[in-house]
């Protein structure tokens, strides 16, 4: 998720990946209040869902692809895609993805670890030494598995950077952001317990680099988006602020309840291999269908995605494997995914083995409307109601 933590789930974390679902995540089942009690299964009632996101909650716009049981990709948008010139949402629109990015980096570790290249039980340090110290913090006591599954004890980088507004137009590198985290103390012993940072994600991002001797962007992208056939998900290049293709505008706010301003575009360097890439509600349906019917991971690795551990402080049911959230859904069984939330845009999603998926986007992220716990909420409410349909 990479903003600092979004809603009330921690407060304000870019990247968080939930708000953690709140840092980034999925859904939280049947624990999450229901809104309207109409019958599941038939599009023009997720459009209803969809549409209080924006009416009920005060998104400016939210879009959704939505793939039931038997195959069938329903495309539902809401709102308004400019606030100003009030344009249409465009279906299935570009937005940036947030901590979804996880999820990518991870594929690209995992396959490093297929292919012998990377062991996951290996301290960091054998792959990037004396690059991890701080108060606290030794790299040859944190393993490349305890920095995928966020139990490495690392604090979080994000906290370091201040207003999004005042930092739109910086470009940084990504040690200039890990020096962010490691003047910080360590937040706890490795492998004491689990606890969100997006500074792990871009050492796990350095980590590609130094064993493949290529940018993350570029493994991500041969790895990963080509391989699953995704033709509009892609890593910005350095300096672009822009998005490419057809989306709806992001809105951000300083505070709760504040007026919303635009920040569709900024320099996301900051983000980098915790969060900077861009796709769409099929995008990412498709991505995360891909990885759990084992296109993009010999069976061993995704095994090892998939053994998780409790995430507390995020919503009930979450656990949390090597880059990947599980959730319980109010109908049984578990949603696969993580989730992402960035200033101007949070997304929430995943998929079930029996291939339901669902990845609904809005516009803002729920800490800037007025009442940002309903709203984020209601985000995971309307992915558990679709699934569930």
């Amino acid at each position: 998720m990479i903003a600092q933590h979004i809603g009330r789930f921690r407060g304000n974390a870019l990247l968080r990946a939930t708000t953690v679902a709140v840092l980034t995540g999925l859904l939280a089942g049947s624990a999450l209040p229901a809104r309207a009690d109409a019958p599941h299964g038939d599009p023009s009632t997720d459009r209803r869902r969809l549409a209080e996101l924006v009416s009920g909650d005060g998104f400016p716009a939210a879009l959704a692809a939505v793939r039931g049981r038997q195959g069938r990709t329903s495309d539902l948008t809401a709102g308004v895609g400019d606030l100003r010139r009030r344009t249409e949402v465009p279906v299935d629109g570009m937005v940036r993805a947030g901590s979804n990015t996880k999820t990518f980096t991870a594929v690209v570790v995992l396959q490093l670890v297929g292919e012998g290249r990377v062991r996951l039980d290996a301290p960091i340090e054998d792959y990037l030494p004396g690059v991890v110290r701080g108060d606290g913090i030794d790299g040859r006591g944190i393993t490349v598995r305890q920095l995928l599954q966020h139990t490495s004890g690392l604090p979080d980088y994000v906290s370091g950077l201040g207003d999004f507004f005042a930092i739109r137009d910086t470009h940084y590198e990504t040690r200039e952001l890990l020096g962010h985290a490691l003047a910080q103390k360590a937040r706890f012993a490795p492998g004491a317990r689990w606890e969100y940072s997006n500074t792990n994600y871009l050492l796990a991002g350095l980590l590609v680099e130094e064993v493949t001797g290529r940018p993350v962007a570029e493994q991500i992208t041969r790895r990963v988006i080509d391989r699953a056939g995704l033709r509009r998900t892609y890593f910005p290049a350095p300096g672009e602020r822009g998005i490419r293709g057809a989306h709806p505008g992001g809105y951000h706010a300083a505070t709760s309840g504040a007026p919303l301003r635009d920040l569709t575009d900024f320099d996301p360097s900051w983000a980098g291999a915790a969060g900077q890439l861009i796709s769409t509600p099929r995008d990412l349906n498709r991505f995360f269908t891909a990885l759990m019917d084992g296109k993009l991971l010999g069976a061993r690795q995704l095994r090892q995605m998939r053994t998780t551990v409790p995430a507390p402080g995020t919503w009930p049911g979450a656990r949390y494997g090597l880059g990947l959230f599980s959730t319980p859904l109010s109908c049984g069984g578990l949603v696969w995914g993580h989730g992402g939330d960035i200033p101007g845009y949070e997304t929430r999603g995943g998929v079930t083995g029996d291939g339901r998926a669902v990845t609904v986007a809005a516009t803002s992220l729920p800490a800037a409307l007025p009442a940002p716990e309903a709203a984020a909420a209601h985000v995971l409410d309307f992915v558990d109601r679709a699934l569930c349909g």
